[in-house]
């Protein structure tokens, strides 16, 4: 997938909506995924970035390492760069992601994103809610090192490692690279209502709806979600509580996101989400599939034509426990979808 920035140039982005690597030239071949971080920061005015050392193949690379099974990608790549640098990190835009052939014939996929280095402060709420993590042995990782971003160029080894670079160091020019996430999620899978003879607004979750919001976690807390607003009906509310006692929130339950309240006013909706766009923290919003034609058309009019093209067209939009995340900047002309992405829960 492309996206054309401002200043005319194409991007290949690793916005999820379809393989964003696509499919592999080589038939059969055993897949490797991995995911990791390019870690920014601004220092004197000068956008820096990190790189670690292997001793093992004596090279400078960004951070990374195999997804494991139940694993969210962007959940590998927050504990690899964990992991590897020793610090943790909030994911951001979605960077070009990189295959090749290993030479034992696998072929290996890095799937990649802009990380920040996490606040203590300001995230405590998603890392409270994050498993720990310890730092590599120095026999995988001897150094971490922050340079100015044209000399990370030339230190890389590989310079296929370069793309994602590039891509960052353009979203930065283009005032697109500092950003935070609005997750929209719709409510893990629920019992039919054929099944349920209460009142529709307590239709439970189902056995498989529980495992789905309890790997929402993870993937919410990896893009450093602290702030919570879902639809006061069971359904959506059982699905973020996981989250909800994870990170220690205070959730704002809303009769506005619920299903018969939006078909009275769905403009309240709409309010909820440009508030949530205008906001400059991360946040999720859980609500239920009908809803999710507002919530789509708001994050449309918020988005570059690139993006928005991108957003989910046809119902059901997204399946149940799936989130969608779109990654805002602040612009002169206010809140902007610079990049939006997919995750499915992985219940195993």
């Amino acid at each position: 997938m492309s996206t054309t920035s401002q200043s005319g140039r194409v991007l290949r982005t690793a916005t999820p909506f379809v393989d964003p690597l696509g499919p592999t030239s080589v038939q059969h071949a055993p897949v490797i995924q991995t995911a990791g971080a390019v870690v920014w920061r601004i220092r004197h005015d000068r956008l820096q970035v990190q790189l670690v050392h292997r001793p093992r193949y004596d090279d400078w690379s960004w951070p990374k390492g195999k997804h494991e099974e139940g694993e969210s990608l962007a959940t590998t790549a927050v504990r690899e760069v964990t992991e590897e640098t020793g610090k943790p990190v909030v994911l951001g835009l979605p960077l070009p992601g990189l295959q090749y052939l290993t030479p034992e014939g696998r072929v290996k996929r890095v799937h990649y994103w802009a990380a920040r280095r996490a606040s203590a402060k300001h995230d405590s709420r998603a890392l409270a809610a994050r498993t720990p993590v310890a730092p590599a042995s120095r026999r995988e990782i001897d150094k971490a090192e922050w340079l100015d971003a044209e000399d990370a160029a030339e230190r890389l080894t590989r310079s296929t490692d370069r793309g994602p670079l590039d891509a960052l160091v353009e979203a930065h020019r283009d005032g697109q690279l500092a950003t935070h996430a609005v997750v929209i999620v719709r409510h893990g899978r629920a019992l039919p209502r054929a099944n349920w003879y209460g009142v529709e607004q307590d239709r439970p979750l189902t056995p498989l709806g529980h495992g789905q919001a309890a790997a929402l976690v993870p993937v919410l807390a990896s893009y450093g979600v602290d702030a919570v607003i879902s639809s006061r009906w069971e359904r959506c509310a059982t699905t973020i509580d996981p989250y909800v006692r994870a990170a220690n929130l205070r959730p704002e339950y809303s009769d506005n996101l619920g299903e018969a309240q939006h078909e009275r006013s769905p403009a309240r909706v709409a309010a909820a989400v440009r508030d949530l766009l205008e906001a400059d923290r991360a946040a999720v919003l859980c609500t239920h599939r009908p809803v999710l034609p507002t919530v789509l058309d708001v994050l449309g009019q918020h988005s570059s034509r690139s993006v928005a093209s991108t957003l989910p067209r046809r119902d059901p939009y997204l399946e149940p426990g799936e989130a969608l995340v779109a990654h805002v900047a602040r612009t002169p002309k206010g809140p902007k979808v610079v990049a939006a992405e997919r995750v499915a829960p992985q219940v195993f």
